[in-house]
């Protein structure tokens, strides 16, 4: 008789500085939808740059991250109706 268990991957445990920029329209209001993106990961540096007149604006940040979480993370961004992009930087 043999017995096989399924065991999962092992998760990095190395975190790694990931600097993400993303970009959005619809201005300020919505800065609070992009900082919950970020919820739960290490944020380093955050800065983000809305200019009176440009339909598009940045935010860029650190983010301490797994490698595999990365993706994800871009997804998450993307996912939102204001982005317009979000890549690693």
């Amino acid at each position: 008789m043999s017995t096989s268990f399924a065991v999962p991957a092992p998760r990095s445990a190395v975190l790694l500085r990931r600097r993400i920029a993303t970009y959005f329209v619809g201005g300020a209001e919505q800065i609070p939808a992009l900082v919950h993106a970020l919820d739960g990961r290490p944020v380093h540096e955050l800065s983000v740059d809305i200019k009176d007149g440009v339909r598009e604006s940045s935010m860029v940040c650190a983010v301490l991250l797994a490698a595999e979480e990365t993706e994800p993370l871009l997804d998450r961004l993307r996912g939102l109706p204001s982005v317009v992009s979000a890549e690693l930087a």
